[in-house]
């Protein structure tokens, strides 16, 4: 499963893979710029969950309750 989730980002332009010509062959992954710009938005993302995750559970919770 890594390995199709690194091709489908290769694909989709925010990971560069470069094959290397040595033996055995060596294969490294770069984020892009266009990798970079998501990353930073997630990570916001991330921080706005971290924040509010407690709030989350508990309207999660009194909604549970009020469906019986």
């Amino acid at each position: 499963m890594p390995s199709q989730t690194l091709r489908t980002l290769v694909r989709d332009g925010l990971v560069e893979r470069t094959v290397e010509p040595t033996t055995p062959p060596r294969v490294s992954y770069e984020s892009t710029t266009l990798g970079h710009g998501l990353a930073g938005s997630l990570g916001q993302l991330l921080a706005w969950i971290r924040a509010h995750a407690v709030d989350v559970a508990d309207a999660q919770e009194r909604h549970d309750r009020r469906q019986g």
